[in-house]
């Protein structure tokens, strides 16, 4: 590596060079040059290769940047500075600044946007989806109130804000409002700048520009371009990566390790590097070292694919391309200080140049695909900030662009980058601009010429010349995914029509619909297959391709007809040049079939033999459905009637040959996205060749198709004829009912403006009612459902609130519409849109809708709406002779009802045509008789004659009522009887003249009918309820006799369930009125126990009842342990490895702390080891079968519920009541116990160092009579019980300290009671914020949890070492009372009571085990520790709530509390002189005093009760205002706590001394530390922004912290702390326990414990994480308007936080329900096992 150091000058030759450099005396040099550009040459060949590129890049992060900010300093000195004084004339920071002074802005914004920013477009004003604004000229435009879709850039484009054709209205925000509004826009911004500094900028420009081109475009490793030769040549190279797009990272990183013998963390600071600038120097040295790199990496990358593309670049060379990005950087801003240098480097890239590139922009454009993601970024920029915010010169560059737009696309090909990097995907800045498309499509011919490139990249083609797909290789998939931005291109041309056409533009669009009818013809009838009938065709893998095809251009299609129908001219040109084209797909036919002459009906007609189960049909008709939607524009203007021969040629053209191919596939694509182009398309095809035809031959061809023409045309059809096989009999059954639902269709279908007379809107109505009708849905269900045009919008919000009603969604689910009642009149069943699952669906919902509202359950047709001319005559078909004979044959069939020859489907189906028929009849009359016109369709007269034709039975009206009352028929009779209806009501019609007698008997005849419908109905109703009771009353009888029969049985049964319900009762039950006469206490000697309770329970494995004893089989409780934060006033305080003493206390800033939680499932201990067993070994040999996770961890002991498949760690053991304590025992005083206390405590200090050293030294202490340290006490459990005691233990130990077990170790005792202490106070502080009450309010899970954890925690100390136990509680009670032998006790503001009163209460059971006297009661002593321990805690509230607020005077009467409050305060101002302030308001201090203590005397009524097994006082039941006298007395404290320093004061005095005197104290007062305050405030997630763009738009300007100014692709914001994290990215992995995790799971471990909850901002998700392995997906808690989530911002509807549902998520963190949802989450999704969520 010497060569390596050769290059680098030594740092103070630069040094005094630099000092000694003058950039103005370079520039003066300059301007007098005779040949300027040799002057900057020579200058930056002696300088680049000196400044940059001087070395080995890598090392860390921290290096680089300092480097590059070294090389940008240097730069800027050096390079730029003297070309700003060359150009200004002058300093260059005074020179700029007149520049913007003297500078008229552009009106246009042009603010270019990053990744992830967020855009916005407005959904009214828009010219098109295109036109989108940054957030701030949103904010201050007027399209903020209206319909706006919010999405976020994927970098590259520009706000279009002040471009006039991108808006309807309001194209300028307040900020760009042009001021002067008589400015002239065509006045050239050049004119004002002085003439010499033009001249200057013209040649500083040239000579710069030409320099950037040149290097970026330079293809030599080792040669520089001429003048640029350094004048000393050194031997120094760069091994240069480039990027790809075929490698992944871990290809990448792995490769360099070997290559480059980097670390790991090196190879993926590599690896990052090249993916976001596109190259990145990996070795530094002479040209063999590099190039030994370049050739492992080639080597190792070769195999699977193409090699990563490696170059061995000089030094030089390098170093002058770096300087070629910042010189284009460099002009980028210095233009934006003026308009009229803007101008001129417009000119001077577009200045037309000699040789193959016509100018400098152009020599860029074309060699595009051969640049780096860097440079084609920058250069990228420097044309969005120059050309294309100048109008002039983007109409010049949009004219270049076309003209090489062949080209660019080839390269783009070949090239394997994505598109936002590519130049091509500048034609969104230029095509979408309305005038600019026209100019460049009569110009340069643009929409031929983007057409002719696509066809061409479409090589594959059959012997038809239609487009192939079905070997597609991968390459070509590719490639084919690569053409399809073309199709993009081609929609950006037509997205708007033009109001005026010219001769130019009618000429150049017709072109090039001719090239798009060749596009067309390579797709009429690709991929053809032959049916398979009775089943629809499912889309195979090599039809996507073509399918995809199809849906891309659906929405060309559209334009393109929309296009023709602003122009008479151009639709009936475009309608005859469809003809043509279509002619010439069908002229390939075979012409040597003869016609086939079908008869039937006294009818005859010629066809061609087609048969559907043979011939191959293609799904692909682009052709036949363009020339549709011609065919109905022409039948909405007048054209038809003007140009009648027009539509002969139709009708020769099509029918004759291959129309009815049509027919064959109407079934197969419902889609949504390629309806509107496909399925529509076709009916109307088929509506038009009805219309042209006699409606008897279309339906005699239409027959022949289905190949049902031979069942339909038998003499005796109404017979059936009696086929054998099954088979063939089900096949017809389902031809002939899609045939009848096909001529439903060509018949009713007329909600297409041109067919029917309708508007679009009715269309998007009829859409939105039959969608509602197969249930509620929320609004985007109803936008999916529905077809959305070019600009992405679906017509829907302007009819919905129309229609429906919409209902608010709740703290989960989504807001629904639901249909208004009065438009269910308008269902159709036969709505052409359902899929069959959705027909039935609609068809259930219907009926069912009908029952309740207790109407008949008919579903006839709505009215439907006229036709249009063209399409007058299809009514003529429901009236026709072929059509009546098919419905009078399937009638027949039905009232014969022989075996299964027909369906009732097929029934319907009939009987739907018939109500059409009649309703159109109906219109018909209704018309007439207000126009006076004759009325010709007359199909109620056809009906009722019986038929014509030979063997033919009775009428079709005939034949509907002798089904009316058929058996088998009974759901259809609501519809033929409405159908009978009907048909009476038209004869009464032709019967009567005026039209007021026509209603009138109209109503009355509906009537009668009625009124006998009403009166059966009521009869059947009536049978029916008869029944009924006749056979409840045989139930009952039957059940009496058997009760007779077993008395015995019966009575005894019923003795046990009133035994245990009064039992029940008793447990649940509020204390009855006399237990309350007498105060409940639930500590002290006057505490009444529970033990006289019985405690059943039934294990949910085994089934079996017992009972719970101490001595008993051990019964178990599934819990789950877990470290929280939830609590944390101190989140940076970690729990460390802490020494046993420390141990014992915890900090009032609850730092960390451990939670325990149950499902409160009760298993016998050794079902639930049996189980825990089968769990491991299952896990075992999952693990040989499957790597990877499970939902819960079976190493760490983790397991699910067996009944609920809650997630659990553990069991704790259920123990029995304590005892009531004997009340004939005396209760000692305050002193007296604390005398014996310190008797017992020197006895055992002096036991403990006899048993320690062997010998003690001093005298032998006092031994308070019957006090026997040598004792043994006897273990009050079983074997079973002790070691499930042992298990819950050794589990809170393990998670609590995150270490293995240790049985031994001195803290295990103490985490128990930790998680007790914690547990409760976490309890009671959800209690307190969601205002329940304190007793009564808990689910049962909870309150079963608490219970068996405080009993546990009482009993713990039996399976410890009875010395640790004894230590611990002399340890504690050091902290509050003098103990010569206890050193280093805490202060008295670094311990939390609470913590402090569990520990001492749980440990003195210990002591309290070695008394034997008889004399003495524990719970005497807990009512003193009680008092010892609540006075300790208003001494710590009094010395922290010091506040100002508590220094304001506040004037009353003195009363008790006040004056004691004052007493004890003013005492402890005595201890502690001027760091307490002085406080004159009594009623403040003590208001204060009261408020902090309340959370200790909630979570101490708490810790009693579920200790001692008490029944609450009634007044703790209830939330409300007389908590405190309840709370205390139920403490056994008084009702003013003060009082019990008043009461002692003499004996406390020396306590609250030694407290205030402990020197932690005085420093912490006076600032050193932090204090808790009390009450400790509730911790809540973070504050969100009520607009959620305020968060993307501060995620987009959040940079990767790791990778110099990179923006993070995945900002993730926790809702824990407020930090924002760089997510999902190698750059921010760190190591934690060994393993590289990513940036979220790494902040669990120091914000919350292992656990996080995050918002992941650019895909609107909610993130949990538990440890490394688990983690789900939730909600988030942001809705839209119509009350939906937007995961991944799909639809783009602006998100507005929802505080119910964020309170929801807070709470779920507080009630530590986390782990247990993500548990929930990955049992119920198995996708999310799969994740590695330890990256995120």
């Amino acid at each position: 590596m010497a060569a390596a150091q050769s290059d680098r000058d030594p740092p103070f030759l630069l040094c005094s060079e630099f000092l000694n450099f003058s950039a103005k005396d370079t520039a003066l040099r300059w301007l007098v040059s005779a040949n300027l550009q040799q002057e900057v040459y020579h200058h930056l060949a002696v300088y680049v290769p000196r400044i940059l590129c001087l070395g080995p890049s890598g090392g860390s992060s921290r290096e680089e940047q300092r480097e590059e900010q070294r090389e940008d300093l240097v730069s800027q000195m050096l390079l730029l500075a003297p070309l700003e004084w060359l150009l200004l004339g002058e300093e260059p920071a005074s020179g700029l600044a007149l520049l913007q002074e003297n500078n008229q802005p552009s009106p246009l914004c042009g603010h270019v946007f990053k990744v992830g920013e967020p855009t916005y477009s407005c959904r009214e004003c828009a010219a098109d989806p295109t036109c989108v604004l940054c957030m701030k000229c949103f904010l201050e435009s007027i399209h903020k109130g209206h319909r706006y879709r919010m999405t976020t850039s994927g970098g590259g484009g520009f706000c279009d804000c002040g471009d006039a054709e991108a808006w309807k209205k309001g194209p300028y925000c307040q900020k760009h409002k042009p001021t002067d509004p008589n400015r002239d826009a065509e006045e050239d911004p050049v004119s004002v700048l002085p003439s010499d500094l033009v001249a200057r900028g013209f040649s500083i420009f040239s000579i710069l520009l030409k320099y950037a081109v040149d290097m970026l475009t330079w293809d030599q490793e080792n040669q520089l371009p001429t003048g640029l030769e350094p004048p000393g040549r050194e031997d120094t190279y760069y091994c240069m990566l480039f990027n790809d797009e075929v490698h992944t990272y871990e290809q990448v990183i792995y490769t360099l390790q070997k290559a480059v013998n980097c670390s790991q963390k090196e190879a993926v600071s590599f690896a990052t590097t090249v993916d976001r600038d596109g190259r990145k120097s990996v070795r530094y040295g002479d040209f063999q070292f590099c190039d030994q790199a370049k050739s492992v990496i080639v080597r190792n990358t070769s195999r699977q694919s193409k090699p990563l593309r490696v170059e061995v670049m000089h030094s030089s060379v390098v170093a002058h391309q770096c300087f070629a990005l910042r010189a284009l950087s460099w002009l980028g801003q210095i233009i934006q200080y003026s308009d009229g240098l803007r101008r001129v480097l417009c000119e001077v890239g577009l200045q037309k140049a000699e040789g193959e590139y016509s100018s400098l922009v152009d020599k860029l454009m074309l060699n595009d695909s051969k640049m780096w993601k860097g440079a084609r970024n920058i250069y990228h920029q420097l044309l969005m900030n120059s050309l294309l915010m100048d109008f002039k010169y983007k109409k010049v560059f949009a004219i270049q662009f076309s003209k090489n737009y062949r080209r660019l696309q080839t390269d783009f090909m070949e090239d394997d980058h994505e598109r936002v990097v590519s130049v091509t995907s500048l034609s969104v800045q230029l095509f979408t601009v309305p005038t600019m498309a026209r100019m460049l499509m009569v110009e340069e011919n643009l929409m031929t010429t983007i057409i002719r490139t696509f066809v061409d990249h479409l090589r594959h083609r059959d012997l038809q010349g239609r487009f192939q797909f079905d070997r597609y290789t991968a390459q070509q998939a590719f490639k084919f995914g690569r053409v399809q931005s073309l199709i993009g291109d081609l929609k950006y041309v037509l997205i708007s029509h033009p109001s005026e056409w010219s001769e130019q533009l009618r000429l150049k669009f017709l072109e090039g619909l001719d090239a798009f009818l060749e596009l067309l013809k390579c797709m009429q009838g690709m991929d053809p297959v032959v049916r398979q009938v009775g089943q629809h065709i499912e889309m195979e893998p090599e039809w996507e391709a073509a399918f995809t095809l199809q849906m891309k251009l659906t929405h060309i299609i559209s334009m393109i007809q929309e296009w023709c129908s602003t122009d008479e001219r151009v639709l009936i040109e475009a309608y005859r040049k469809c003809l043509g084209a279509l002619s010439q797909c069908h002229s390939g036919l075979p012409d040597g079939e003869q016609p086939i002459s079908l008869s039937l009906a006294g009818h005859c007609v010629d066809t061609y033999r087609y048969q559907v189960s043979k011939d191959k049909v293609s799904i692909h008709l682009p052709v036949c459905r363009l020339l549709a939607g011609l065919h109905v524009l022409l039948s909405r203007t007048e054209v038809a009637s003007r140009f009648p021969e027009l539509l002969p040629l139709v009708h020769a053209g099509m029918w004759r040959r291959n129309g009815f191919s049509l027919i064959n596939q109407i079934y197969y694509y419902h889609n949504v996205k390629c309806r509107v182009e496909m399925f529509d398309k076709d009916i109307v095809m088929l509506q038009a060749g009805a219309s042209m035809m006699d409606p008897n031959h279309f339906l005699m061809i239409l027959l022949s198709r289905f190949e049902l023409f031979h069942i339909f045309s038998s003499t005796d059809c109404r017979k059936r004829y009696r086929e054998a096989n099954k088979d063939v009999v089900q096949q017809n059954n389902t031809l002939i009912e899609e045939m009848l639902h096909l001529i439903i269709m060509v018949v009713g279908e007329r909600y297409v403006s041109g067919v029917g007379q309708v508007e679009p809107f009715d269309e998007v109505r009829r859409e939105i009612i039959h969608q509602l009708s197969i249930r509620p849905m929320a609004h985007s269900e109803l936008v999916k459902a529905l077809p959305e045009n070019g600009n992405k919008e679906t017509g829907l919000e302007r009819v919905i609130d129309s229609v429906a009603l919409f209902k608010k969604p709740g703290v989960t689910g989504r807001g629904l519409y639901e249909l208004r009642p009065e438009w269910n009149k308008h269902f159709n069943l036969y709505f052409h849109h359902y899929s069959r699952a959705d027909q039935s669906k609609a068809e259930e919902a219907q009926r069912k809708l009908r029952r309740q509202n207790r109407e008949d359950t008919a579903l006839p047709p709505p009215s439907p709406p006229p036709l249009c001319p063209l399409f007058g005559s299809l009514v003529n078909l429901l009236q026709c002779d072929v059509l009546l004979a098919v419905e009078g044959a399937v009638l027949q069939w039905a009232v014969e009802s022989s075996g299964g020859c027909w369906t009732e489907s097929m029934l319907q189906r009939v009987l739907h045509l018939v109500a059409v028929a009649l309703l159109e009849e109906q219109q018909q009359w209704e018309c007439s008789s207000s126009r006076d016109l004759d009325v010709t369709f007359n199909y109620t007269c056809k009906i009722t004659r019986p038929g014509e034709a030979p063997n033919t039975s009775g009428s079709v009206l005939a034949l509907l009522e002798s089904l009316q009352n058929a058996p088998h028929l009974e759901v259809h009779k609501d519809m033929i009887t409405w159908i009978l209806k009907m048909v009476a009501n038209i004869k009464r019609m032709r019967e009567q003249t005026s039209t007021f007698t026509v209603n009138i008997s109209q109503d009355q005849g509906q009537e009668t009918v009625r009124d006998k419908d009403k009166a059966e109905r009521k009869r059947k109703a009536e049978m029916a309820r008869l029944r009924r009771e006749k056979i409840m009353a045989q139930m009952s009888e039957m059940q009496k006799h058997f009760i007779n029969e077993n008395k015995e049985l019966f009575q005894q049964s019923l003795e046990e369930l009133e035994a245990s319900s009064s039992a029940v009762a008793a447990e649940s039950s509020p204390p009855s009125s006399e237990s309350t006469c007498v105060s409940q206490v639930c500590v002290g000697p006057r505490r009444v126990g529970g033990a006289e309770q019985r405690q059943l329970v039934t294990c949910i494995l085994c089934q079996e009842e017992q009972e719970v004893r101490g001595q008993g089989r051990a019964m178990v409780l599934a819990a789950f342990i877990q470290r929280s934060t939830v609590l944390s006033k101190n989140r940076r305080r970690n729990l460390p490895d802490l020494e046993p003493h420390e141990a014992v206390f915890m900090h009032p800033d609850l730092s960390l702390g451990i939670h325990t939680a149950s499902c409160g499932h009760i298993m016998h201990a050794t079902c639930w080891q049996r189980y825990f067993e089968a769990v491991q070994l299952k896990e075992q040999r999952r693990q040989q079968r499957l790597r990877g996770h499970t939902s819960y961890d079976v190493e760490n002991g983790e397991f699910l519920c067996p009944l609920c498949e809650c997630l659990s760690n553990t069991v704790i053991p259920l123990l029995p009541h304590t005892q009531s304590p004997d009340h004939r025992v005396d209760h000692p005083s305050l002193e007296a116990w604390l005398k014996t206390s310190n008797q017992q405590i020197a006895v055992l200090h002096f036991a403990h160092r006899k048993l320690s050293n062997g010998v003690a030294e001093g005298a032998e202490p006092a031994v308070p009579d019957g006090f026997r340290v040598d004792f043994i006490p006897q273990n009050p459990f079983s074997s079973s019980i002790r070691e499930m005691i042992t298990t819950f233990g050794m589990s809170t130990y393990k998670v609590g300290l995150k270490v293995n077990p240790n049985e031994q170790d001195q803290r295990v005792p103490v985490l128990s009671w930790s998680t007790c202490a914690y547990t409760i106070q976490s309890i009671e502080r959800l209690l307190m914020d969601e205002d329940k009450p304190l007793f009564g309010s808990l689910p049962c899970r909870q309150d079963d949890c608490l219970s068996a954890l405080t009993r546990f925690s009482s009993a713990c100390w039996t399976a410890a070492p009875p010395i640790t136990v004894q230590t611990h509680f002399m340890r504690l009670l050091a902290a509050l009372l003098p103990d010569s032998e206890e050193e280093n006790s805490p202060s008295i503001l670094d311990i939390d009571m609470f913590h402090l009163l569990v520990y001492s209460v749980m440990s003195y059971s210990s002591v309290h085990s070695l008394d034997q006297s008889g004399q003495r009661v524990v719970d005497s002593s807990h009512l003193h520790l009680l008092h010892l321990v609540t006075v300790a805690h208003l001494v710590q509230i009094l010395l922290t709530s010091t506040t100002e607020e508590v220094c304001m005077d506040q004037d009353s009467s003195g009363s008790e509390e006040e004056e004691l409050t004052g007493r004890l305060y003013n005492t402890l101002r005595q201890h502690l002189g001027s760091v307490l302030p002085e406080v004159t308001s009594g009623w403040q201090l003590f208001r204060c005093l009261k408020v902090g203590f309340l959370p200790f005397l909630r979570t101490a009524a708490l810790f009693f009760h579920y200790l001692n097994s008490t029944t609450p006082p009634a007044e703790l039941l209830v939330a409300g205002p007389c908590q405190w006298e309840a709370l205390c007395s139920f403490l056994n404290l008084p009702l003013n706590p003060l009082q019990l320093h008043q009461t002692q004061q003499a004996l406390l005095e020396p306590f609250i001394r030694r407290w205030c005197c402990h020197p932690a104290v005085r420093q912490k007062l006076q600032g050193g530390g932090g204090i808790v305050s009390f009450p400790r405030e509730s911790n809540q997630l973070i504050q969100l922004p009520e607009d959620y763009s305020v968060l993307i738009n501060q995620a987009s300007s959040f940079t990767c912290p790791r990778s110099g100014g990179d923006k993070s692709r995945a900002p993730t914001l926790c809702l824990v702390c407020g930090s924002m994290l760089c997510s999902q990215s190698y750059c921010c992995q760190t190591e934690v326990d060994g393993e590289d995790v990513g940036a979220c799971t790494a902040h669990t471990f120091t914000c919350g414990a292992g656990l996080g909850l995050f918002l992941r901002v650019r895909e609107s998700q909610v993130l949990f994480v538990a440890g490394k392995t688990k983690g789900c997906f939730y909600p988030p808690p942001y809705l839209d308007d119509y009350g939906e989530t937007d995961q991944g911002l799909k639809r783009g509807n602006p998100l507005h936080l929802c505080v119910e549902r964020y309170r929801k998520i807070e709470r779920l963190w507080r009630q530590h329900g986390i782990a247990e949802v993500i548990g929930h989450a990955q049992e119920a999704n198995q996708t999310l096992v799969a994740i590695d969520w330890q990256h995120l």
